[in-house]
């Protein structure tokens, strides 16, 4: 069977088959390509494309993430006369007292991540007499809570205090670590941010500081206001909804999901298995290819 094909349609069809990983170089006749099976092809494909997707996803974690977290890790092993710009505390007791005394120099700003989703009535408690110390003195409050915080009854009493005192509150999908800034002079970051418990670090590096208010400002930027409804975005998706492709196609299982987002694990469970139900996914491998194909993951998210 002959086509009737001009030489630049031939060479279009096979670059188009070679993308689609549909044809390779022989190894037996140098020159010339050999077909490959459509479903060794597609596997080729897919692997490929996820290999990309993978890419895609580190380059938007290490924009955020990395910042606060090799700070924690590098200040814990560095030696301690190398570093007079950082403090350790140990212990829950000497973390609350450290940050009230840092609370009470305090005059200009507090900027705060609080990446635990709900807060617990207890802690809520536990920080307003520094809040209302704060706002006192006419210092400047702004707090980022995860998006779940808005689906908390008591955070939300407590976040709607906070604005009735001139408090700034937005929301993100996720947060790189807890942290909290005074002044633009003085950070605490957790030395573990899986548990916060073990110990934080005080940092007050000129360096260090400059980094830490530019990671915050920009996650503040992009953050939601507390009183402005989720929007989706052109492919229907919801910050949150959005936030759970980007990690299923990173291959992250649900309890992971689930403390990125400050949800529980059941929650996590329901949006996994919601967006790969839409994708008509079976596998989060090829959620992750089906939602680079439709556009769901692209460089800008």
């Amino acid at each position: 069977m002959r086509l009737e094909l001009t030489p630049e349609q031939v060479r279009h069809g096979l670059d188009t088959l070679s993308e689609l990983a549909l044809l390779r170089p022989s190894y037996d006749q140098e020159g010339t390509l050999w077909p490959v099976s459509p479903e060794v092809g597609l596997q080729m494909l897919m692997a490929r494309q996820q290999a990309e997707l993978a890419a895609h996803q580190k380059r938007l974690e290490e924009s955020r993430a990395a910042a606060a977290q090799l700070i924690a890790e590098y200040e814990e092993i560095r030696p301690a006369e190398t570093r007079p710009h950082s403090e350790r505390l140990t212990g829950i007791d000497q973390i609350r007292d450290g940050l009230a005394a840092l609370s009470r120099d305090t005059r200009e700003e507090v900027m705060t991540f609080a990446p635990d989703g709900p807060q617990r009535p207890e802690h809520i408690e536990a920080a307003k007499p520094l809040n209302q110390e704060l706002f006192d003195r006419g210092v400047r409050m702004r707090t980022v809570y995860l998006n779940s915080a808005r689906n908390s009854p008591h955070t939300l009493q407590y976040v709607s205090w906070l604005s009735t005192l001139g408090g700034e509150v937005r929301t993100v999908p996720t947060l790189p670590t807890r942290m909290i800034v005074f002044d633009r002079k003085t950070a605490v970051i957790p030395v573990n941010s899986d548990k916060s418990a073990e110990g934080a670090v005080v940092l007050t590096g000129q360096g260090t500081l400059t980094a830490l208010c530019a990671l915050f400002d920009s996650v503040w930027n992009d953050a939601r206001p507390l009183n402005e409804e989720s929007r989706a975005d052109e492919q229907g998706l919801t910050d949150q909804q959005a936030t759970v492709v980007v990690l299923l196609a990173e291959g992250h299982t649900d309890e992971t999901i689930a403390k990125r987002l400050g949800v529980s694990p059941r929650t996590a469970r329901r949006l996994a298995s919601e967006l790969m139900t839409r994708l008509g996914a079976r596998s989060r491998f090829e959620a992750g290819v089906r939602a680079v194909q439709n556009g769901w993951i692209s460089d800008q998210r």
